[in-house]
């Protein structure tokens, strides 16, 4: 009877500790998405300023090439 509640306990145990590190993974998961999502605003966010950056530039550039 020693060996059959051996095993059960073991059992539960090893469900306790997947339970336990699955709910670390999602943590880190939910801080990662957290993360990408901010980083996807400041890209946007540096992609526009490059794009309001450039255009002056390009009109200059445009307008020096037509003037060679």
């Amino acid at each position: 009877m020693f060996w059959p509640m051996l095993a059960i306990a073991l059992a539960f145990c090893g469900i306790a500790v997947l339970g336990v590190l699955a709910a670390k993974v999602l943590v880190e998961v939910r801080r990662l998405a957290r993360q990408v999502s901010e980083s996807s605003v400041r890209i946007t966010r540096a992609a526009e300023d490059l794009e309001r950056a450039a255009t002056p530039l390009a009109g200059h550039a445009a307008h020096t090439f037509r003037q060679d």
